[in-house]
């Protein structure tokens, strides 16, 4: 089945659909949410990318990253995919949200207003095969430490995503 993601300006306006592989061709803004779930140690919830995937196959990122449907929002979109891709649901909350674009590979760009919600969750897990190949828990120290040392085995987003996530979180705790 083709996904379609929602195509906007910077304020958010829809401004029609476009198939994904398509948008992300041609590098255009669209909608786009990242979850971290957290488990009761602090630690942070990755999953492999499937190996089958159209680009970034078998890098870790984040909990799940997807794109809202058209009339979806983006919590519903984040729960969604969270079923979908990791056989779970747990409340999130939406910290912020931020543009970035970034380069995948020769031919792909994301270009996306994301969307970063936080959950926590201690529970099963069952990964969906079709979309994710491993998961496993890590401590943000530790996860810092391993993007740097060895930033090849991460998605390009998820390392963007990180670093305004470090960035919000230190201001949060500023103030």
């Amino acid at each position: 089945m083709e996904e379609f993601v929602v195509l906007i300006d910077e304020q958010d306006n829809q401004l029609g659909l476009m198939e994904k592989q398509q948008a992300h061709v041609a590098g255009l803004l669209h909608r786009a949410f990242s979850v971290f779930v957290f488990n009761e140690q602090g630690e942070l919830l990755l999953q492999q990318r499937a190996a089958h995937k159209y680009h970034s196959p078998l890098l870790w990122t984040n909990t799940c990253c997807s794109h809202p449907r058209e009339n979806e929002t983006y919590q519903e979109a984040a729960l969604r995919r969270l079923e979908e891709e990791m056989g779970f649901v747990c409340e999130i909350e939406p910290k912020f949200h931020f543009i970035y674009k970034a380069q995948l590979g020769d031919q792909l760009f994301e270009h996306e207003l994301d969307h970063v919600f936080v959950g926590n969750y201690s529970g099963e897990i069952n990964i969906n095969p079709e979309e994710v190949h491993a998961y496993k828990w890590i401590s943000m120290q530790e996860l810092i430490e391993d993007v740097k040392a060895q930033p090849e085995l991460y998605t390009v987003w998820f390392k963007i995503i990180l670093a305004e996530y470090l960035t919000q979180l230190s201001h949060e705790s500023h103030h």
